[in-house]
């Protein structure tokens, strides 16, 4: 492990912990060279699934690129990157249970918005406003509109 700070190779494991329910292991390591410490996470490599784009194109499934989205819609919102990265864990895990391993992107940005649903309105209309390409403020008014008869209104596929 390269030491980020030095870049020297020469390091040691202080600890070692479990995380995530088993899926993570935290490492905690100290440089030899510069005695610094920094934390690394080892999670299992699984079989990638790709996400099948709305134009047809298809990609390896991103869980940053996810991450990035719901870190955007939440932007200056009481909601902790903590919170965020349970929701891309439940989201590959729920997507890592199918059989298939091509995924719509529109299945994933629907599970998205249910979960931002129920996080956070405000992050929720955001996000659908880029996710479904809200043309003008008349769709933004209806998705709010949705939000106070309680519940998402769903676009038919």
């Amino acid at each position: 492990m390269k030491c980020p700070y030095c870049s020297s190779l020469k390091e040691k494991v202080v600890d070692s912990r479990e995380g995530k329910e088993g899926e993570v292991v935290r490492r905690r390591r100290q440089c030899q060279h510069c005695m610094r410490r920094f934390t690394t996470y080892e999670r299992i490599e699984e079989i990638h699934f790709m996400v099948v784009k709305h134009d047809g194109r298809r990609e390896p499934f991103d869980r940053h690129k996810v991450l990035a989205g719901l870190l955007k819609a939440t932007q200056k919102r009481p909601v902790s990157v903590a919170q965020l990265e349970q929701i891309v864990d439940e989201i590959e895990a729920r997507l890592a249970e199918k059989v298939e391993r091509e995924i719509s992107a529109g299945e994933i940005g629907e599970l998205i918005m249910e979960r931002l649903h129920d996080l956070d309105e405000v992050a929720y209309v955001r996000f659908a406003s880029v996710y479904r390409q809200f043309k003008d403020v008349s769709q933004f008014v209806e998705e709010v509109k949705g939000l106070r008869e309680g519940g998402p209104r769903r676009r038919p596929p």
